[in-house]
């Protein structure tokens, strides 16, 4: 219950806020006219890739569907993407589902009955997997079986259905949530890592030539250095340029354009949003710094304590923005500067 709750307060605030890596339907129906459609075009990952594409070339070459891979990362990074680009490369269908779609093992039975031989099974969230279906999967992803159940009571009987050969591709934001024998079923595991700023400008020039956009370089840097290594974020913030370019600019993306809408929306140059900068300015204006406790500090920000820490913290955290200690959160040095404070003397923190 608790990963669902943070789930759904992640994908709210995906929807209200342009720089979080959450999304929801109308955002992934955006993002799928900029998915590349190959492994060449796909922007970034370079280890990852070069992986893959060894794993897919030997299944080609011998005529049979690829180990199962298992992709962990943040939101964001491109596992969707890479799932669709490994049925388009084996030239195999696609079946897409979700753990939290899957309740019963009787879901999963009706999934896995229906593949085709070669077929692409696409897991997104396998860590909300039921435990059910979780043990189900087991059989199915070893030795393409399934017990089929028949009865109830004393005179149930498993009815054993074989499976054609197929690939699940797993994707999860919690690999260490998944239990060791699921983990160990994939024959191919790959960790997606934040991008760099020259891969996200590749990635802005990428979609707005297939937005039909014009996009200068100066732009495409700005908005690289504010979307926080993700490529879901960099897209999104394209999009919002191009709609102030066209109702208020001449159409073209230019810098002035770029800092014009980002302004509009809040954006600041780290890449944080509204939310971001109210914890940043409550803890060091209200509370000298700190130590403070989540649910005193979400309090004065005036949101629930999971908004604080699964939507805004991650980042904050990453960037050297924010500390966690025993004793509750802390400004850092760079907190301090990015608002234009001092560290004052004898604070609570670490550093005063």
């Amino acid at each position: 219950m608790a990963d669902e709750r943070e789930e759904l307060v992640t994908e709210r605030f995906a929807a209200e806020s342009l720089v979080q890596s959450g999304a929801d339907d109308l955002e992934r129906a955006a993002e799928a006219a900029l998915r590349p459609r190959r492994l060449e075009e796909f922007v970034g990952q370079r280890v990852v890739r070069d992986q893959l594409s060894l794993v897919l070339d030997a299944a080609r070459g011998r005529g049979k569907a690829p180990d199962h891979v298992l992709l962990s990362g943040p939101p964001g990074l491109g596992k969707t993407t890479l799932a669709m680009i490994i049925a388009a490369e084996m030239g195999a269908p696609l079946r897409v589902t979700s753990g939290p779609a899957i309740q019963h093992a009787g879901d999963l039975a009706a999934v896995l009955s229906s593949l085709e031989e070669g077929e692409v099974l696409f897991l997104d969230e396998i860590h909300r997997l039921a435990r059910p279906a979780e043990e189900l999967l087991y059989m199915a992803m070893e030795d393409f079986r399934v017990d089929v159940i028949v009865g109830k009571g004393a005179g149930a009987s498993a009815i054993p259905l074989t499976l054609p050969p197929f690939t699940v591709v797993g994707a999860t934001t919690r690999a260490g949530l998944l239990p060791a024998p699921l983990r160990d079923r994939f024959g191919f595991t790959a960790h997606l890592d934040f991008y760099s700023a020259d891969e996200l400008e590749r990635v802005l020039v990428r979609s707005a030539g297939l937005l039909g956009v014009p996009l200068d370089h100066a732009a495409a840097a700005e908005l690289a250095s504010r979307s926080r290594g993700t490529p879901r974020i960099a897209n999104r913030l394209l999009r919002r340029v191009r709609d102030w370019a066209e109702v208020r600019g001449d159409g073209t993306l230019s810098l002035v354009a770029a800092r014009s809408a980002l302004d509009v929306y809040e954006v600041d140059e780290l890449g944080l949003d509204r939310l971001d900068r109210a914890v940043l300015t409550a803890l060091c204006t209200r509370f000298g710094g700190g130590p403070v406790g989540l649910t005193t500090l979400a309090v004065a920000v005036g949101e629930e304590p999971e908004t604080v820490e699964t939507v805004a913290e991650p980042f904050l955290v990453r960037e050297g923005l924010v500390g966690r200690t025993p004793r509750g959160r802390i400004a850092l040095p760079a907190a301090w500067a990015h608002l234009g404070l001092e560290v004052p003397h004898g604070s609570g923190t670490l550093f005063g």
